[in-house]
């Protein structure tokens, strides 16, 4: 049990006002513990807009901060942010879960009271993920540089389907013509990558798997290679760009640009409650192996 005065900095989604009242009970838990607050600048000012009375230690924007834990509020879209904002920081990230399925973000706004407890009586675990770096031979990337879910790249609009030539540690794999192709960890594995036909990774698991968005052969399949192999791709589009996506968020890139992923030299850490196991949480969220019969 913790007897130190511990930061937390918080970080929330401005896009569910009817939800947002669940920081209060977050803010009365982490007074009484004394804890010290920070809050994200524009969620702070979110808040403020739905009249509520916030009252924490700091605010701030990007990655201006320091703390003990982050508090992630909102989905697993807001949790994939907390960790851009995070970064290389190595601290653990708690997200409570305010959208829909929440495989990041899997706190309910129930259980808030019980986990603030839990993580100053240390009782609490926490999960390392690999996250994946992209260096560009041309312009760098404007955003942030690595990926906790995937990397996705993508035919931009309407236009025809991308070339995309892969080798993995210098050896050729294949060209894959289809509309992009999904670069997963296993963190990653339960999002994008699943609805195009990838593979579940247990999280843990020191893989990166590979799978095109409606390719034009029959005879593409998903791959799944070491996280610690050099992925090299570069793209052909008959627009001469292409969409390069980390974790959702895309910027344009000019044909002829290449690309090459390798894992991030730093973990992401994950606050997840003692005794919780993936295997039930992935019968919880996708029903897996329920018989829809009955």
């Amino acid at each position: 049990m913790t007897s130190r005065k511990l930061r937390f900095a918080i970080i929330g989604n401005t896009y569910q006002p009817k939800k947002s009242v669940s920081i209060m009970k977050i803010l009365a838990c982490l007074s009484e513990r004394k804890a010290e607050v920070s809050m994200e600048k524009e969620f702070f000012h979110f808040l403020q807009h739905q009249h509520m009375d916030v009252r924490v230690a700091s605010v701030f924007e990007g990655s201006a901060f320091d703390a003990d834990f982050v508090i992630s509020m909102g989905g697993d879209g807001t949790f994939l942010r907390a960790a851009s904002m995070v970064g290389d920081k190595q601290i653990p990230i708690l997200g409570v879960n305010m959208g829909r399925l929440g495989f990041l973000a899997d706190i309910s706004t129930g259980e808030i009271e019980h986990i603030v407890e839990s993580i100053y009586e240390g009782d609490y675990s926490i999960e390392t993920r690999a996250a994946i770096a992209v260096k560009t031979d041309g312009t760098p990337l404007s955003g942030y540089h690595c990926a906790l879910n995937d990397v996705a790249i993508l035919k931009r609009d309407n236009a025809a389907m991308i070339s995309i030539r892969t080798t993995v540690n210098g050896d050729y794999l294949t060209t894959y013509q289809a509309d992009g192709l999904v670069i997963s960890t296993p963190t990653g594995s339960t999002a994008y990558s699943l609805s195009v036909g990838g593979p579940i990774i247990v999280p843990g698991t020191c893989v990166f798997s590979m799978t095109a968005v409606a390719p034009h052969s029959l005879n593409i399949r998903p791959i799944v290679i070491p996280d610690n192999a050099e992925i090299s791709l570069t793209v052909e589009s008959r627009s001469h760009n292409f969409l390069v996506a980390l974790d959702g968020r895309s910027e344009n890139c000019s044909e002829g640009t290449r690309l090459t992923l390798r894992k991030a030299p730093y973990y992401v850490k994950v606050v997840k409650r003692a005794g919780q196991r993936y295997f039930h949480t992935l019968r919880e969220k996708m029903m897996w192996g329920a018989d829809q019969r009955s």
